[in-house]
């Protein structure tokens, strides 16, 4: 058995950025780009006034105050039809161009009419470039804007937008297919009969690809039959991510990992020191599978075979693969979210391995409390949906006294 860090230390080794894509514009969100972006636009086009106001010749106000000649007015979107000169001033609005001839803008709060077709304006601090952004400040044609590796938020979908990208080569959502085995399980639609359960791995494990940013597949339920086993693990090792749950142990029909080396999917590990999950099974295999498919140049398809209990199947989810598919989306290997809690009771830990508790996490008076749930062990998904996350034990024979600090994963 490996430790659960150098298990994740392999699974991310082996894990290779996807191929791009290229999506429109409005799908790029949150998506990792993939191509350097060159604006095809100065920013902003012109020189432009930054307030409202007076677009001047700074000389024209030396002395703190001068009454000028008002012979155009300026606003966004338009062009100054006339040249300031010493002597004259443009009304201008914010954002506006600024006219020929003119090199600072007095904001419209230093003003007053003196007179109709003039103004008066009182401001001392006049100098050439005052309130003024000149022409590619921002930003110039054919500028590289963004990198490879940027992730986009909304600023960058609306830098984007600015220099006219409609489509985006980004790093497209990992897919991946689901596939529940085991001779006791039934549809989730169907009510279960003896010796039998419901698959309720199947719909927690897309859900939960679908909350990490995956696209999920699921291939539904296979007996413990390896003509079954070989035909649906084939249609999965077409995806980036292949998840089986179940099948991984020691038992007679645990027949998925001899499934997998028949398929060419090579082991890098089979079980680690973790509880829940110590079953976990990971492999990669490498070239294209035998469907007709194009596959030259896709990366290898990680495959994990998950504990079947649906509990140790989350955690190992939790812990392993949603790191591995932030990797595969050029985001690096990004988990739940760590935080440092007060335990609120006693906890007795036993065992070799690092385990993962389900906990309440509540805050009081500013302070993060966690409290260790009555959890009945791996298959008790009932307890665990009242969890808002997992305390984190490590290995040895310790109880942990209650106000201790404890490292959480919160949900």
């Amino acid at each position: 058995m490996i430790t659960l860090d150098e298990a994740l230390a392999r699974v991310i080794a082996h894990a290779q950025l996807l191929r791009s894509s290229t999506v429109p514009l409005p799908e790029a969100l949150d998506r990792v780009l993939a191509e350097y972006v060159v604006s095809d636009v100065d920013s902003p086009p012109h020189d432009k006034a930054m307030v409202d106001g007076f677009a001047v010749i700074a000389a024209d106000l030396a002395g703190g105050e001068a009454t000028l000649r008002i012979v155009d007015e300026v606003t966004a979107g338009s062009l100054p039809r006339c040249a300031v000169e010493r002597g004259t001033t443009s009304r201008i609005m914010t954002g506006a161009p600024l006219p020929e001839g003119a090199d600072a803008v007095v904001m419209v709060e230093y003003s007053n009419s003196a007179s109709e077709g003039a103004v008066t304006l009182v401001d001392a601090d006049v100098a050439p470039g005052r309130h003024i952004t000149r022409r590619g400040a921002v930003m110039q044609r054919g500028a590289v804007v963004l990198s490879p590796g940027t992730q986009l938020r909304h600023a960058q979908i609306g830098l984007l937008a600015e220099v006219g990208k409609c489509d985006v080569a980004v790093i497209p959502p990992p897919r991946v297919a689901v596939l529940a085995t085991g001779n006791e399980l039934v549809p989730y639609d169907q009510f279960p009969g003896a010796g039998k359960l419901r698959n309720s791995n199947g719909p927690m494990l897309c859900s939960a690809v679908r909350r990490a940013g995956g696209v999920p597949l699921d291939l539904g339920i296979a007996a413990d039959d390896r003509a079954v086993l070989v035909g649906r693990v084939r249609e999965g090792l077409e995806t980036d991510v292949l998840l089986l749950s179940g099948g991984v142990s020691a038992g007679v029909l645990d027949l998925v990992p001899g499934v997998l080396q028949e398929m060419g999917v090579r082991e890098i590990f089979h079980k680690v020191a973790l509880k829940p999950g110590k079953p976990l099974w990971f492999g990669v295999h490498e070239g294209a599978v035998d469907t007709g498919a194009d596959s030259s140049g896709k990366p290898p398809t990680l495959v994990f075979g998950l504990p079947g209990n649906p509990v140790s199947s989350l955690v190992t989810f939790e812990l392993i693969v949603r790191p591995a598919m932030s990797v595969l989306t050029g985001h690096g290997p990004q988990g739940l979210a760590r935080v440092t809690a007060v335990l609120a009771s006693d906890f007795a830990q036993r065992g070799e391995r690092d385990a993962f508790y389900p906990a309440k996490v509540i805050e009081n008076d500013g302070e993060r409390l966690a409290e260790p749930i009555a959890w009945q062990g791996s298959a008790d998904l009932r307890n665990l949906a009242g969890a808002d996350g997992l305390i984190f034990f490590p290995a040895g024979d310790r109880t942990h006294a209650a106000g201790s600090e404890v490292t959480v994963l919160l949900f």
